[in-house]
């Protein structure tokens, strides 16, 4: 069960504790409604190490991107909830508008976001690679999606 650190500090004692040349996966997102795009995701991004850490939006950045109606869950829900999957070692909050800042700390040796993302566009990219660190799209699951499960709900 992975570790749900309730501040940056936190997360960067824990994970210094662990890291000992473990190769370490960086992701983050909202997660407000977990499916199974999602856990096959997650999934995924472990398989390219062996810590996987997750920045998670906090509510008052999920607002400004998704709107006033979302999110469904607050924030500490979200993360422990993701924290509670086999997949994940660590997840922290962020409430910036990108993980940019959190990248930096977390230093991760691969860097991964969905297939709707490219190389280009995932924010941290050109930080990870300066050290010869790793930028990976994932592939996208098809069907799955929080809009569309809050859509379907509403009808």
């Amino acid at each position: 069960m992975g570790v749900f650190a309730k501040s940056w500090d936190e997360l960067n004692e824990k994970l210094a504790a662990v890291r000992n040349g473990r190769k370490v996966v960086f992701t983050n997102g909202v997660f407000d409604i977990l499916h199974v795009g999602h856990v096959r995701y997650l999934q995924e991004a472990r398989s390219l190490g062996d810590l996987l850490v997750i920045g998670v939006n906090t509510d008052a950045s999920v607002r400004k991107l998704k709107g006033p109606t979302r999110p469904l869950q607050n924030e500490a829900s979200r993360a422990e909830i993701l924290a509670g999957l086999w997949a994940v070692d660590f997840t922290v909050l962020f409430d910036e508008d990108t993980p940019e800042k959190l990248i930096h700390l977390v230093r991760p040796d691969v860097l991964v976001k969905g297939g709707d993302y490219t190389v280009e566009t995932i924010v941290g990219a050109p930080f990870v690679m300066s050290y010869g660190g790793r930028v990976q799209p994932l592939q996208f699951v098809d069907g799955f999606s929080t809009t569309s499960i809050v859509k379907k709900m509403q009808n």
